[in-house]
């Protein structure tokens, strides 16, 4: 899921207005922050398997440190803790920290079985949404605009978000109709990218949606 993990985040942005957007992006993407560095370190690995499952070509095969269901709470509630700011911290920390938690849901949700409890553990979860195309894009589609729908109710502008989500969508609705990466090194590297530019860019639409009080 990719899109979907967004809607959470501008629904929690909504909810909180002293968090900021890009930090509620990287929050609710915080698996994904970490997983393409342990890839490159060689502790997690994946391949690209077109039709392993029908909505995506990567078949993630080794990734406890980053998606377990223990490390993703560890790393959330340090990230809540480190992030939050100090005026409201212990609010912020803990959405912060539980929009870390819902990607392993919402992961586990999609996700064929993949996912582990604990690192080193055997059993791995996962309900397989993704082996459908339509639902897939039902539930994530549903979840994004829940959430933007949300945020845009209190900005004074409104256009730098729509401006945002409309982005969103069509890399969304390419990487799914898209044709494969062309290798597990692209991938890795456009991870590594993504998650300091959905920062910037949530924060400067969250200035942009203030600045018109």
């Amino acid at each position: 899921m990719f899109i979907g993990h967004l809607g959470v985040a501008f629904g929690a942005r909504a909810a909180e207005p002293r968090l900021r957007l890009g930090t509620a992006f990287v929050a609710a993407q915080l698996p994904d922050a970490i997983w393409p560095v342990l890839v490159l370190a060689g502790v997690e690995r994946f391949a690209i398997a077109p039709g392993d499952t029908v909505v995506t070509p990567l078949r993630f095969e080794h990734y406890p440190w980053s998606h377990s269901l223990s490390m993703v709470v560890v790393a959330g509630l340090a990230f809540g803790l480190a992030a939050a700011e100090r005026r409201s911290r212990l609010r912020q920390g803990l959405l912060l920290a539980a929009l870390a938690a819902s990607h392993f849901v919402l992961d586990w949700i999609t996700h064929r079985p993949d996912l582990p409890l604990v690192p080193g553990a055997e059993a791995v979860y996962g309900l397989g949404l993704w082996n459908s195309l339509w639902a897939t894009l039902v539930v994530e589609l549903a979840l994004f605009a829940a959430g933007v729908a949300c945020y845009l109710r209190g900005a004074a502008r409104r256009g730098p978000a729509l401006a945002l989500a409309a982005t969103l969508l069509v890399v969304h609705l390419g990487n799914l109709f898209g044709p494969p990466p062309p290798s597990t090194t692209a991938v890795t590297f456009s991870a590594l990218l993504l998650i300091p530019l959905l920062w910037w860019w949530g924060n400067r639409v969250d200035r942009a949606a203030r600045a018109g009080r």
